[in-house]
């Protein structure tokens, strides 16, 4: 008897626009996982709305070399470094203010020659986190916090995503969060990490009372070192370190893109 023919895996793209690099892959929204390698290109200098929509470009065209069943018909997903309002950036601190007002969403889209879907790339990451990571199979309001130049955050309540969750601007002591709290201020402070770790917790109680949040998720480049600060946090809300790396961009954008494209 022959065997039944495996069926081909749901696939989208993700494109991920960062202030140094800009990455893209094919995704398997099956697995959550990149099929094969994900291609990446330098963040032009400076980085102006032509110079970055043609890298995009770039990027999706050599996606779509690489697997058959990946087309036009492919759901496409771009996050981008600032609060996204109906296709429009609202701010983009490290890419340039250049970025404030502009479409992206139809700049992206007559570059690809297609409809494609833009947001945060904090929120990407959070989407990711809950579909495929550190939050997989939970319930209620999950909040996914990345901690590096500043502080991303994604608020996510059974699996329906909150848009621009800005939870860095939070002023604590009249200053904001990510001015304290991020992994640039503990390295521009020259902290130790005890001293960082206090810093972070005053921000997650302040969080953890605003939101009552089922989990916390930390991500970004702190959290590949989770031994030196997590031993001194106490807090009621468990915390989890995410999962998704590097990737996590890449593989919300594609997720999303592909929800909104099912509707």
């Amino acid at each position: 008897m022959s065997a039944h023919p495996q069926a081909t895996p749901a696939l989208a793209l993700g494109i991920d626009i960062g202030g140094t690099g800009i990455k893209g892959g094919i995704v398997d929204l099956g697995t959550g996982e990149l099929c094969g390698e994900r291609f990446r290109i330098d963040t032009p200098s400076p980085a102006t709305p032509p110079e970055v929509t043609a890298v995009v470009g770039e990027i999706y065209r050599e996606l779509l070399t690489r697997d058959p069943n990946v087309g036009a018909q492919t759901p496409v997903g771009i996050t981008f470094p600032g609060i996204i309002h109906h296709g429009v950036a609202r701010s983009g601190a490290n890419v340039g203010q250049h970025w404030v007002g502009a479409d992206i969403a139809t700049l992206f889209a007559e570059e690809l020659g297609r409809e494609v879907l833009v947001l945060n790339d904090a929120d990407a990451a959070g989407l990711a986190e809950t579909e495929y990571g550190a939050g997989r199979n939970r319930s209620g309001t999950v909040l996914t916090l990345t901690l590096g130049t500043g502080i991303g955050s994604a608020l996510v309540h059974d699996g329906v995503l909150v848009p621009n969750f800005e939870l860095g601007h939070l002023e604590i002591g009249g200053v904001a969060a990510e001015k304290k709290a991020s992994s640039a201020a503990r390295k521009r402070d020259d902290i130790s990490w005890e001293k960082y770790a206090r810093r972070l917790e005053k921000y997650l109680r302040h969080v953890q009372f605003l939101f009552s949040p089922e989990l916390i998720i930390l991500g970004g480049g702190i959290s590949k070192k989770p031994e030196k600060f997590l031993p001194y946090i106490e807090l009621e809300t468990p915390i989890e370190i995410a999962r998704s790396a590097n990737n996590a961009g890449i593989i919300g954008a594609a997720l999303q893109a592909q929800r909104l494209n099912a509707h």
